[in-house]
């Protein structure tokens, strides 16, 4: 593991000692990987990759050439998690350091010159390290951001079918509370299927609706448009796709809870739930929550 700065006292007065002699720094990009290693190992110490597969590869191969152990790169977007990944299964010891951290005052801006301040900043060890979740919380905040987004995608829907049944004074949302319930989905799905009689749309709703059939009759007694039923029919379809996928994301989500429980010591798993271990082992498991309360019971969203 890479190590933390040092001072040490000479005549001279206070100076920094190399703690990580054996490190190496990436400058990262879309399209290319700039890497530096100390002098000492290669004839050209600050050589210029691609972003490819094979490039990962031969990057690593590279630093293993060149005895490195340590590796520092910056937080560039998401283009450096590939390259991350590939050197931790190879046994690298990787610093993920935050871009503002990372800045050299003294010398124009380069590839180069920026990669090789970075080895210069890890080898004595003045890089604080971005705090990088274990795989299992790292696919579950992926899923769940992704679930947030079909979430707000579907929210959108909902408004298209609003605006849709407005345009053609459809007053359901008047007298519904949610057309989102039993009574509004199973009466715009009949207008969906070619209904137009305002009693017998009225007639789906579901008993035990607050308001009176006559209400929702009127609601109902609208300026049809075809063309604006084909976009409510649109958007209905696309709503109930996206809870469809987002129902898909959850089990998923549950699928890799398992694995990890599975993967937890037994006296933690026989807890009443995995909640109660997280206030003997927040190290363990703290990694785990999402930003949806509900759906896991895992403390604070990460």
């Amino acid at each position: 593991m890479a190590k933390k700065a040092k001072k040490i006292k000479t005549k001279k007065g206070l100076r920094l000692e190399v703690v990580n002699p054996n490190a190496a720094g990436i400058d990262v990009s879309s399209t290319e990987m700039q890497v530096c290693v100390p002098e000492d190992r290669d004839g050209e110490n600050n050589r210029r990759f691609g972003s490819f597969t094979c490039d990962l590869h031969e990057i690593s191969a590279w630093l293993k050439a060149c005895k490195i152990d340590t590796v520092a790169m910056e937080s560039t977007g998401v283009y450096w998690v590939p390259l991350y990944m590939r050197l931790v299964a190879d046994g690298f010891d990787v610093l993920l350091g935050n871009a503002k951290a990372i800045k050299n005052i003294g010398e124009k801006k380069t590839d180069e010159v920026d990669a090789e301040w970075i080895m210069l900043l890890h080898s004595y060890g003045l890089l604080k390290a971005s705090f990088q979740p274990c795989n299992y919380a790292r696919e579950i905040r992926n899923l769940t951001r992704h679930r947030d987004n079909l979430l707000r995608t579907s929210s959108k829907e909902v408004q298209h079918m609003q605006k849709y049944m407005v345009l053609m004074n459809i007053k359901l949302a008047n007298v519904i509370s949610d057309i989102l319930g039993k009574s509004g989905q199973d009466i715009i799905g009949g207008i969906i299927e070619g209904e137009r009689d305002p009693k017998k749309l009225a007639l789906l709703a579901d008993p035990r609706c607050k308001a009176s059939k006559e209400e929702i009759e009127k609601s109902l007694e609208a300026n049809w448009d075809e063309n604006l039923v084909f976009t409510l029919k649109q958007a209905y379809d696309l709503y109930h796709y996206i809870q469809k996928q987002i129902v898909d994301v959850e089990k998923k989500v549950e699928v890799i809870i398992n694995k990890y429980k599975a993967d937890l010591p037994q006296e933690m798993v026989k807890k009443k739930n995995v909640s109660e271990a997280i206030k003997q082992k927040p190290q363990k498991i703290r990694y785990l929550s999402t930003s949806n309360s509900t759906l896991m019971n895992f403390g604070e969203s990460i």
